[in-house]
């Protein structure tokens, strides 16, 4: 059983080791020169305001929430590939089907102009 997930948690350390020495690495030997704007807070591609109540536009989250569908759709597809040979015609057709769902869903979203920033 754990030479099945050896290699993941091989890749995995040596996932977090990168990270750990890519952020070392920029940390000494890239340029630190803060100012005022840099140290500002800075949120959702908007200014911060005096008061936390003020309206902006939906269409923020809209965007937000059809990114994480179709991140979420990515993650299903992976653990599909992995075994797509054991499932056969059954599982390929079952995953066809649910692309099938989600363009259609997409398409919708497309029509109705929720993927326009004008």
């Amino acid at each position: 059983m754990l030479a099945n997930y050896f290699p993941v948690l091989v890749f995995v350390v040596i996932g977090f080791a990168a990270g750990i020495l890519f952020i070392a690495l920029g940390r000494i030997l890239g340029p630190n020169r803060p100012d005022a704007v840099k140290q500002d807070s800075f949120e959702c591609g908007f200014e911060a305001f005096e008061n936390a109540r003020m309206k902006f536009d939906v269409r923020y989250y809209l965007v937000a929430i059809l990114f994480i569908l179709f991140d979420l759709e990515v993650a299903f597809m992976v653990p599909w590939a992995v075994v797509f040979k054991e499932l056969g015609t059954y599982g390929f057709w079952s995953m066809m089907v649910f692309l099938m769902i989600l363009v259609i869903g997409f398409v919708y979203e497309w029509k109705k102009g929720a993927l326009e920033w004008e």
